[in-house]
Order: structure tokens, then C-alpha cells, then sequence
């Protein structure tokens, strides 16, 4: 697990190999000044000569500065080590959850990642930069401290071996008590990412139901809960002040008690190095207690640091194969056999035995019941998914042959659910191709019957689309995404009920424009309208996962009751028209 986080350190393992020698550089400067002060101290009490003092004190000054520039040095490299760190882990990660296929990232909820990415990154970045520091200079601080202790106080010191165990002891069962704590927030906060990105997206459903009250109050559960467990967690760890203040205090009473006897009665020791060892005493303890907030919070990031593994460690179940195919032939589409779960544990297959010829430039109409499977089947297409069992084959080619990147050029999908980015017109267009001309900008959008509107906007291409496309119309998002779908040129294009927020002579208007422009494409309708399949040149009926029909309209209205009581139902009961 280490290994594969510190592969992101990269070009930052300078800072952190700095801060490493600033560290112990401080920690040497640091452990010497309770022994010159100590001396400047005796001097002081032997009536020494004002130049003596001022040397020494002089020396104190100097040693002070360069132990305020390797601290300086330590905190600016650590920082920059630390951040580079994290800034690189999410790129990692980012990079890695664009290689998943949709398979991988059924497997991760949104919320989950974006947790991932920031709360469980930003603690591996707090824990990284304790740890270039603090595993460093406590251990340092504590090792010089305690011989310089000795060095100084002879057996005194032993007061520190009779309170170090005890501390040591309490630091770990501190920890140990509220690790379990912090470990269960971490999926509490993917639940709580996920109530504000439901809220977020479906703001407007929850005002349309006049719901805010009860989102409010599921999103006062959720933080209450992460609040109760960091209170607990938090209400152990402050036990660290009061048993580190303990401990302290005792060193202190036993130091000036034991040692001022010594002083007086056989003079074994002196003022400054009573001094000394007060000094070299709060070191050391304070060396351990650093050491307990770095166990707590290096402890508490393990949780974060598995999450982060996970995403990359994913293997992401599609892969180009060895030797790939780079060019599709042509939009001929051959099921052979194919059946699809999405998952090893699905209890059933969502396509079953499914077995069509589709022939380059055919127009194909798909229609069925809720959950028959039509956006299944025509995720296949593109690899968005593997098939289970069986073969399809697209340009004559079984399309795992093909490099994926490849295959997707060929293939243009307009999903269900249209998603506009933030951006202009244009900047959302070019997805579809990002040396397109404002020439064949405007004839993809007159092809989608997008124009019109566009043109009416006082920035026209140049019109800003907010986060999601929120000020557009349903319409004319999937008409803007059908334009961004035909600057790719693709040899298939699918259509997975793309117009269904268009007026039925909008969409007429865009089949004709397909049949005019673009017959050589072979064009994929997902309709839950029968006219915007009926001049299809042949239509699929789906059903409960597999093909009960295919043919044209009026050979299904013959011999397919699904087909025909549909149109029934849209025609004489007026079901299909908006």
C-alpha cells in the first residue's frame, strides 16, 4: 500500500529528503541550547566577567537563528512536499477513474470517489507531512534529549525512565480507544456527500414537492451522526493534554525537589544544569506527545489510504487487446448469440440469446417496456460493456478486436440522460470534434434543429451554459447534444430517446434531416413513441431482455401484439404525444 502511495511523490522527493535534513538539523540545535544555557546560567551565578556572558549569550542568539532558519526551511519544504504529495495522488486518481469502464464505476458511487479524492487525500496529505516532520524530529529530539538528560543529571534523569512508560502506555490505549471512531466516519461521510449531491442535482424536484424540509432533516442526520463519532473520537484524544500536563508537573516537582536537595547538601549539582534538565524534560515529553498526535493521525489516514489504493488498484475490466484493430470498416452491427449480466453474482441475464443483423446505414428503431433492456443492448455497441456470452461484431469485426478509443471515435452515443458542461455553446459542441469550424458547428446544429434557437441567444455560440445546462430547455440540451454527437462523424449514431422532450414536428424534422444528410450512418432510435420509429427500416421490439420481434411497421402491426398495442395505445388513446 505504501509503495503505491509514495509513487506519487515523483518530482517532490527533493523537499522531502530538505525537510528531512532541516529537521535534524533543528533537532541538533534545539537539544545544544538547554546545555549552553545551562552554562550562561552558571556563569551568571559565578559572577563571570560581562564579556563571558555576553559571549555565551551571544552564541544562544545565533544558535536560536539558525534553529529558527532549519524550522523555517522545514516548514516551507514539508509544505511544499506534503501538497505536491496530494496535488499528484488526485491526479493519479483521476486519471486512473478515466480508464474504468462503466462496469468499475458501478462499482464506486459518485459520492464515494469525490470523498475519496478530497477528505481521504487531504488526510494522507496531513499525515504525510507529520510524518516527514514529526517522525523525524520527535524520535531525534527524544533520543538527544534523554542522553543529554543523563549527561547533564546523572541519575536524576531516571525520573524520566519512571514517567516515560506511563505516558507511553496512555498515549497508545488513547489511540487504540479512538481509532474505531475515526474509522467509522469515513463511509458515513460518503453517505453524507451523497445526500448533498441528490439534493444538488434534484434541487429542483425537491421544490417542486416542497421537500426542503425533509432534506434538511436527512441531512441533519447524517451530520449529527459524523458529529457524534468525531465528538467521541475527539473527547478520547483530549485525554493527551491532562496526562502529558501530568506527567510533566511530576518531572518538574521531582527535578526541583530532588535536585535543589542535591544542591544544597553535597553540591553534586548546579543551578544550570537543574536548568537543563527542566528543559531537556519538556522535550522529551513533548517529543512523545507529537509522537501520539502523529500515531493518531497517521492511524486514522490508514482508513483513508486503503480507500485511496482501491481506486487505484482497480483494474478496469476493459482493455485494449494486443494487437488492435484502429479502423472500423463500416456501421454494420452483428449480434450473434449475445446475452449480458452485469455482474458475475446477477442472478439473471438483462439480455438474453440475442441474436440481430443490423446493415450499414439502416435506420433502426428500438422500442419496449420499462426495463426491457433497450439502453442495455445499445451500451454494447461501443464497449461500454462487455458482453457476457456470445459475439458482436460492428464493421465486420468482433469489437473487442478493437482499440477502444478507436471503436468510441466510430460510434456516437447520445445518452438518456443529456449532460451539458460548463462552458459556451461552442466549448460543448467540440467535444464532438475540437477542430470543428464554426462552418460545420452550424450545419451539425441545423441537422439537430438547433440553429433556430442558438441564433436567438444574444451571444449566440458564444451563449455560457451553466453547470448541467440548467438554463436550457430540455429540448434544447438534446438537441445540442445531438449536434455534439453528429461533429464526430460517426459511422453508428445512437440515440437513446434523445428527443423525447422535442415536439413531435421538431423531431420529424431531425429524422429527415438523418435520412438527407447522413445515409451512410447507420442510426440507432431509442423511442418510447411509435412515430419516431414507424419509417424505420426496421424496428426491435424488446421484451423482458430479449428481441420478441424485428421488422418494419407494417409487417409488426401483422403479426407483434407488443408492437401493436403500443400503437394502439399512442394513436387512439393519444398516449404518445406531448
Amino acid at each position: 500500500m505504501l509503495k503505491k502511495l509514495l509513487a506519487s511523490c515523483r518530482e517532490y522527493k527533493k523537499p522531502t529528503f530538505l525537510t528531512l535534513f532541516f529537521i535534524l538539523g533543528e533537532a541538533v540545535i534545539e537539544t545544544l541550547i538547554p546545555f549552553m544555557t545551562a552554562d550562561l546560567v552558571n556563569n551568571i551565578r559565578d559572577s563571570a566577567p560581562m564579556s563571558t556572558v555576553i559571549r555565551t549569550g551571544l552564541i544562544l542568539v545565533v544558535m536560536a537563528l539558525i534553529s529558527l532558519g532549519f524550522g523555517a526551511g522545514a516548514g516551507f519544504t514539508s509544505a511544499r512536499a506534503a501538497s505536491g504529495f496530494a496535488k499528484n495522488l488526485r491526479k493519479d486518481m483521476f486519471a486512473r477513474v478515466q480508464e474504468y469502464a462503466f462496469q468499475n464505476i458501478d462499482k464506486f458511487s459518485s459520492s464515494s470517489l469525490v470523498t475519496r479524492m478530497t477528505t481521504d487525500v487531504a488526510n494522507v496529505q496531513m499525515a504525510y507531512m507529520m510524518i516527514i516532520r514529526m517522525a523525524v524530529r520527535s524520535p531525534l529530539m527524544f533520543l538527544f534529549s534523554t542522553f543529554m538528560a543523563f549527561y547533564m543529571g546523572g541519575m536524576l534523569a531516571m525520573a524520566f525512565v519512571v514517567v516515560i512508560p506511563v505516558l507511553v502506555f496512555g498515549l497508545i490505549l488513547i489511540g487504540r480507544k479512538a481509532m474505531p471512531a475515526f474509522r467509522a466516519v469515513f463511509k458515513k461521510y460518503d453517505k453524507l456527500n451523497e445526500s448533498i449531491e441528490e439534493n444538488v442535482r434534484g434541487m429542483r424536484v425537491v421544490k417542486g414537492f416542497s421537500r426542503e424540509e425533509h432534506e434538511k432533516e436527512k441531512f441533519g442526520i447524517a451530520a449529527d451522526d459524523i458529529c457524534g463519532d468525531f465528538t467521541r473520537a475527539e473527547r478520547i484524544v483530549a485525554m493527551n493534554t491532562p496526562l502529558m500536563t501530568l506527567c510533566m508537573d511530576f518531572d518538574l516537582v521531582f527535578i526541583l525537589l530532588v535536585g535543589s536537595r542535591m544542591v544544597i547538601r553535597d553540591g553534586s549539582l548546579d543551578i544550570g544544569q537543574i536548568s537543563a534538565m527542566i528543559t531537556y524534560g519538556v522535550q522529551i515529553l513533548m517529543s512523545l506527545m507529537f509522537l501520539s498526535f502523529m500515531y493518531v493521525m497517521v492511524t486514522m489516514s490508514i482508513e483513508s489510504m486503503k480507500r485511496i489504493v482501491e481506486v487505484l488498484d482497480e483494474t478496469p475490466s476493459l482493455t485494449d487487446p494486443a494487437d488492435p484493430v484502429t479502423e472500423v470498416a463500416d456501421g454494420s452491427i452483428d449480434f450473434e448469440g449475445v446475452s449480458f449480466r452485469y455482474s458475475e453474482t446477477a442472478e439473471r441475464f438483462a439480455l438474453d440469446n440475442v441474436t440481430l443483423h443490423i446493415p450499414s446505414g439502416a435506420t433502426v428503431g428500438i422500442i419496449g417496456g420499462t426495463g426491457s433492456s433497450k439502453t442495455t443492448l445499445v451500451q454494447l455497441i461501443p464497449r461500454l460493456y462487455d458482453v457476457s456470452q456470445g459475439t458482436l461484431r460492428v464493421g465486420g469485426r468482433d469489437v473487442r478486436e478493437y482499440h477502444l478509443a478507436s471503436l468510441r471515435d466510430a460510434v456516437a452515443m447520445v445518452l438518456q440522460k443529456n449532460l451539458l458542461f460548463s462552458g459556451t455553446i461552442r466549448e460543448n459542441l467540440q467535444w464532438g470534434d475540437p477542430n470543428a469550424t464554426d462552418e460545420q458547428i452550424a450545419a451539425a446544429c441545423r441537422l439537430a434543429q438547433a440553429e433556430e434557437f442558438i441564433e436567438s441567444f444574444p451571444d449566440r455560440y458564444d451563449t455560457f451554459i451553466e453547470q448541467g445546462g440548467t438554463n436550457v430547455s430540455g429540448g434544447q440540451k438534446q438537441r445540442l447534444c445531438i449536434a455534439r454527437a453528429l461533429l464526430k462523424h460517426p459511422k453508428i449514431l445512437i440515440l437513446d430517446d434523445s428527443t423525447s422532450a422535442v415536439d413531435t414536428k421538431t423531431d420529424a424534422l431531425i429524422r429527415q434531416g438523418f435520412k438527407e444528410s447522413i445515409p451512410d450512418t447507420t442510426k440507432i432510435i431509442i423511442a418510447q413513441r411509435i412515430a419516431s420509429v414507424m419509417d424505420a427500416d426496421m424496428i426491435i421490439v424488446m421484451d423482458n431482455g430479449a428481441v420478441a420481434d424485428v421488422g418494419t411497421h407494417d409487417e409488426l402491426m401483422d403479426r407483434s401484439p407488443i408492437y401493436r398495442e403500443v400503437y394502439e395505445q399512442q394513436t387512439h388513446g393519444n398516449g404518445g404525444e406531448d
